[in-house]
């Protein structure tokens, strides 16, 4: 099985290889159109700026290429992010897959609830294939400033400041504002699941 993790000058892609390697698949990261287009799965994952990252994407035309792919493609964080509508992140037009607006955080009580967040968080109301064998509530890893909003496509639910989408899935494209190659077995799981698609 051929998986690609694009390449868009976005961190975090070491540690999805290393994640891979531990399930005993080779991650190829690239941003090369005929790889990405050629492999069996691709992961979009990222850490980093919403507007940077869509420049990036469009002066390769990655941005084009990622909408039109037809095998399971998994977002994680900014990846998740980027594949929706638009991002309050530096007013930020974003892949459109997913009909959901990334916000920022609005802590409402000063130093209670601290921005970013960072840190172990449940998930709740999981009904997707990617969460297969994984438990109600089950705690994920995660790093953001930016939420995307319950829409639709939400098929699992955090609560930090606001109930939001923890992942959205529409068709082939499937995505996670928490890190699962940093998230324990669980994380290992959902990433196992979507690589038995």
């Amino acid at each position: 099985m051929k998986t690609a993790i694009i390449k868009y000058n976005a961190g975090n892609i070491r540690s999805v290889q290393f994640a891979l390697e531990r399930l005993g698949v080779t991650g190829i990261v690239t941003d090369n159109p005929e790889e990405i287009i050629s492999a069996d799965k691709v992961i979009f994952p990222g850490v980093g700026e919403a507007s940077t990252a869509m420049r990036y994407l469009r002066e390769r035309k990655l941005d084009q290429l990622i909408t039109g792919l037809k095998q399971p493609v998994l977002g994680i964080c900014l990846g998740m992010q980027l594949l929706c509508k638009h991002s309050e992140e530096n007013d930020t037009d974003c892949l459109g897959i997913f009909d959901t607006a990334v916000k920022r955080f609005q802590s409402p009580v000063e130093n209670l609830l601290k921005i970013p967040q960072i840190g172990w968080n449940n998930i709740t109301g999981l009904h997707s294939v990617m969460f297969e064998h994984v438990p109600e509530n089950a705690y994920m890893y995660f790093v953001h400033s930016y939420y995307a909003s319950l829409g639709a496509d939400t098929v699992a639910i955090t609560n930090y400041v606001i109930n939001y989408s923890a992942a959205l899935q529409k068709d082939n494209f499937y995505a996670v504002q928490f890190h699962p190659e940093k998230s324990a077995d669980s994380g290992s799981r959902i990433i196992e699941n979507f690589l038995n698609l």
